[in-house]
């Protein structure tokens, strides 16, 4: 006879599975929008499919073929870089409201099921969460409400699919990160996100109207501006009436200091112009012709691309 005391018996623990599958396989969708190839996406709302913003390499000619294998014409709300969020547009279907589950209670060694549709039928992925973390910042400055790894194999065609918990609930998109790791874009994002892009067609974020490029300094001149290393961004170009020309920067000048703290790198000052930034005022220390200035700068929305 089995071991009661030795858990589910495998089968059991693969029904189960094969069950949240088939739970999630009404709101799974294969999108076309790859050059190449197709990804997956989820059915949020009546009509709105959020996939994978990365794996869009096209905003016009999108289609999206749905659970029924109909394939449908999608047009494009907006998307939002910084956080890997895209959102669609389909013919409207009947639909209940999607339920999302937060992810403060996901941790290290939980199992989670990667759920997306390719167009031979429905894919799947099992694996842990390898890394449960706090919010950070993605490469294109992005605040991500939690660093979630998982410690599976995702193909690109089932990038922008759902993560589901063993519960069956919804905690966010499987996408693939930097190096082919698998990361999750949480549910408290995406409910932060997707609103945004569904009102705007785009999330709001700062602009300085700043061209910036990295450049060593003189020594003496760092170390009289109090700086531990010899680095800044010169400004290689000012747009016309952004918030940079209006505070007086100038070309060559070269920027050192965002209010008190040292700017590293232009991915830096990327991750500071954030949402959050838009109506701030800061001072930016600079330098011009060897002599240390501070300008008060207040940031703007950028201008929506042309």
């Amino acid at each position: 006879m089995p071991d009661p005391s030795a858990g589910p018996p495998l089968h059991t623990i693969s029904d189960h599975a094969a069950d949240l599958l088939d739970g999630i396989a009404p709101r799974l969708v294969t999108i076309h929008g790859r050059r190449r190839g197709t990804s997956s996406g989820f059915l949020w709302r009546p009509g709105l499919v959020i996939t994978a913003e990365e794996a869009l390499e096209a905003d016009e000619d999108v289609t999206v073929t749905r659970t029924d294998g109909s394939q449908v014409a999608a047009s494009l709300i907006g998307r939002d870089p910084s956080t890997d969020i895209a959102l669609l547009r389909i013919e409207e279907q009947p639909l209940e409201e999607i339920a999302f589950s937060p992810t403060d209670g996901l941790r290290t060694g939980h199992l989670i099921l990667a759920a997306g549709r390719q167009p031979e039928g429905l894919s799947a992925a099992m694996g842990i969460v390898a890394l449960a973390g706090g919010p950070w910042r993605s490469l294109r400055g992005g605040q991500i409400d939690r660093r979630v790894h998982l410690d599976l194999r995702l193909d690109f065609q089932s990038e922008g699919g759902v993560a589901l918990n063993t519960s069956g609930q919804i905690v966010g998109m499987a996408v693939l990160g930097p190096r082919g790791r698998v990361l999750v874009i949480p549910s408290e994002t995406i409910e932060r996100v997707a609103p945004q892009l569904l009102e705007k067609g785009r999330v709001a974020r700062g602009y300085l109207g700043l061209g910036l490029q990295p450049v060593r300094i003189d020594k003496a001149a760092a170390e009289a501006a109090g700086l531990t290393e010899p680095r800044g961004l010169i400004v290689i170009s000012v747009d016309q009436d952004g918030p940079g020309q209006s505070a007086g920067i100038r070309q060559g000048d070269i920027l050192i200091r965002w209010n008190t703290d040292a700017v590293p790198s232009v991915r830096h000052i990327y991750r500071l112009l954030g949402p959050e930034s838009v109506g701030q005022a800061v001072d930016l220390g600079i330098l011009r012709a060897g002599e240390h200035m501070s300008l008060a700068v207040e940031i703007r929305e950028r201008p929506k691309p042309q």
